[in-house]
């Protein structure tokens, strides 16, 4: 994990993530050895949408000599983070980290496209019709013989209309897909999958509790700062939303999509 640095006297910012989403380092080492081990068809290219701070393109563009990457999102400190990294590992001159919208910027096609939980930067449609126009969107950005790795959330299981309410506002069973359905979006698409995965509860508690442990941390180290009372009613709002509404219900799918010629 990449050593954050922050000013102590404000809340801490995912500093203890090492990707951003239920992702093990073992599964991110297991993709990515699948997407390098073609040797007759390297990934020369990565594109990786909503990249954020770009842990695994980083990680995908080590382990393929000569690839070069370009990510994109829209938050600047993330991106900073990611060009820090970029530049600590020595891969400042093959990768770029852009600040835009994925939707209204000339992306080119790349022979590995990362869409990691950020499908929504691809469409302005509304969930759940969003994912299929994200879909569409990456088959266009994919080569030839390349790779798409989509992160999308899915229901595990229907959930309950106590756990819809305590998710976000206006959460709705139609909000998402179960797997078997995300699947026949991506074959409807123009894709085969040539790998389906799930995130394990394992991951999610990890993602979850790495997600506000720094803060919580700061929290019991600064009870009476001035953003005390505001950080504290937001970390617990979100573990309230997770524990009462989502766990083990909402799901992540990793999907391992091959562009049909």
């Amino acid at each position: 994990m990449d050593d954050v640095k922050h000013d102590s006297t404000t809340p801490p910012r995912l500093t203890r993530l090492t990707f951003h989403g239920p992702l093990s380092e073992d599964r991110a080492a297991r993709m990515i050895r699948r997407l390098t081990a073609r040797t007759a068809a390297a990934p020369a290219t990565v594109l990786d949408i909503g990249c954020g701070w770009g842990e695994f393109m980083l990680r995908l563009v080590e382990a393929a000599p000569g690839a070069s990457g370009v990510g994109i999102d829209l938050n600047e400190v993330d991106l900073a983070r990611g060009r820090a990294n970029a530049e600590a590992r020595g891969l400042g001159d093959r990768v770029r980290f852009l600040q835009g919208s994925a939707a209204e910027t000339d992306l080119e096609p790349a022979d590995v496209v990362l869409c990691h939980g950020a499908s929504h930067a691809l469409s302005a449609a509304r969930p759940p019709e969003h994912t299929t126009a994200a879909l569409r969107e990456l088959r266009r950005l994919v080569t030839p013989g390349g790779r798409v790795v989509l992160g999308e959330g899915i229901w595990q299981r229907p959930p309950t209309e106590g756990e819809l309410a305590a998710m976000w506002p206006d959460a709705a069973a139609s909000e998402f897909h179960d797997l078997a359905g995300l699947v026949d979006l991506a074959v409807a698409a123009g894709f085969r999958p040539a790998w389906t995965e799930t995130a394990s509860r394992e991951e999610w508690e990890d993602f979850e509790s790495a997600y506000q442990s720094d803060v919580e941390e700061w929290l019991a180290a600064h009870p009476g700062h001035p953003l005390a009372e505001e950080t504290r009613e937001r970390v617990d709002r979100h573990r309230g939303t997770w524990l009462r509404g989502y766990r083990d219900v909402m799901g992540i799918a990793y999907l391992t999509l091959v562009p049909v010629n």
